[in-house]
């Protein structure tokens, strides 16, 4: 039996948003942007209707959301669509790979970059921040959950301290979206990242929430376009738009939101019985992250003693990654574990991310087979936690 606790990397997508989409894949296969018949005109009204969907799950108005290729695409247009050389950017050294590298390239076009240190839990404190932001500073980016450890930072309080200075805050919420409360208005964000595979909706869509009533003392955002064409998104991201995945989106983030608490509480205990399934088996196990503020689904450990790699290749029954899956594309450590504090030789990180088809059966027998490799494994002489 395969057990998939790999979650954070992608989610499968849900038999409910499949039917959805499907009619926009065979006979409604219409182009919104045709508006001179009726194949246009059903595209657009199911491209809005997504928009309205996914615009109430996370508290925002229709006309907020712009849809994109994925969260990878909405971090860099918020970044590259906002500074120019001469501004001051401010983010943090857990983020994902799709705002560092953005930054890094920002940086080189004469933007100045402040990386914030975090942590040894993985969370950006706020004092860091209102130390870091100057006169020049244009945006504050900071995710709202780590994709690799699952910690939650406290991202009303961080917008709170930009307001204070003018500047306006982005955030990437992708593997938020789905397993804790999103909602714009509560965190005071100007921007946010969206993902559809993160939430069991289909890959190569995403979105980006840009908010139209600036908050007091901030000035309004509005990314310019980074892609040139027909003007679609209301002038500001061209490109036919990807109308059975939007589909799937609206209805992928609508179902999310319904499932929540619920959801996130029974998805909590199956990753607690998890953690002490692997703890009463390896002495010295250690948690990576914020034992409390985190995802109900993600649980990062450290196994003492032996190599990630040889882990995870001696239990090919379970599903689980090194860290997020672009930094598996990597070598070398992970750098949000390298920012916390947490890298230590001979021990093997994992994180194991759940979801809403795990069972408590799966849980249980990924435990045993993860303890059974382990003790497999572990050498004698191995580290002391």
């Amino acid at each position: 039996m395969e057990i998939y606790l790999d979650y954070n990397a992608t989610t499968p997508l849900d038999e409910r948003v499949l039917e959805a989409m499907l009619p926009y894949l065979r006979e409604r296969f219409g182009n919104p942007a045709s508006a001179a018949h009726p194949f246009g005109w059903e595209a657009q009204a199911a491209t809005e209707l997504a928009r309205e969907e996914l615009a109430g799950a996370i508290g925002a108005s229709p006309e907020e959301i712009l849809f994109t290729s994925g969260a990878t695409e909405s971090d860099n247009w918020a970044l590259k669509g906002l500074l120019r050389p001469g501004d001051h950017l401010v983010t943090a050294a857990t983020e994902h790979e799709a705002v560092l590298e953005a930054a890094r390239s920002l940086s080189r076009a004469g933007v100045r970059v402040t990386v914030l240190p975090v942590d040894g839990r993985g969370v950006v404190r706020p004092e860091a921040l209102r130390e870091a932001l100057s006169p020049e500073t244009r945006l504050v980016s900071v995710m709202l959950a780590n994709n690799e450890t699952g910690t939650l930072n406290p991202v009303r309080e961080l917008a709170e301290v930009a307001h204070e200075r003018g500047v306006p805050l982005h955030t990437d919420a992708a593997q938020a979206l789905g397993k804790v409360p999103v909602d714009v208005g509560r965190l005071g964000v100007d921007l946010m990242s969206l993902s559809a595979h993160k939430c069991y909706g289909p890959k190569g869509v995403g979105a980006l929430y840009v908010r139209r009533r600036p908050h007091p003392g901030v000035r309004r955002v509005r990314p310019l376009p980074l892609l040139d064409g027909g003007g679609q998104e209301r002038g500001l991201r061209s490109g036919t738009l990807n109308v059975p995945g939007i589909v799937g989106f609206g209805r992928a983030a609508a179902l999310a939101a319904e499932a929540l608490p619920e959801e996130a509480r029974r998805i909590s205990s199956l990753r607690e019985a998890l953690f002490e399934g692997l703890r009463a088996g390896v002495p010295g196990l250690r948690l990576n992250g914020h034992p409390d503020l985190r995802l109900p689904n993600t649980l990062n450990v450290s196994f003492p003693g032996v190599e990630v790699g040889e882990l995870l290749g001696a239990v090919p029954e379970v599903a689980a990654s090194a860290g997020s899956a672009c930094a598996s594309l990597r070598a070398g450590p992970s750098h949000v574990l390298e920012a916390m504090g947490a890298v230590r030789e001979d021990w093997a990180a994992v994180r194991f991310s759940l979801g809403r088809f795990t069972t408590r059966e799966e849980v249980e027998r990924a435990a045993e087979l993860v303890v059974r490799a382990w003790r497999g494994l572990a050498v004698s002489g191995a580290p002391n936690p």
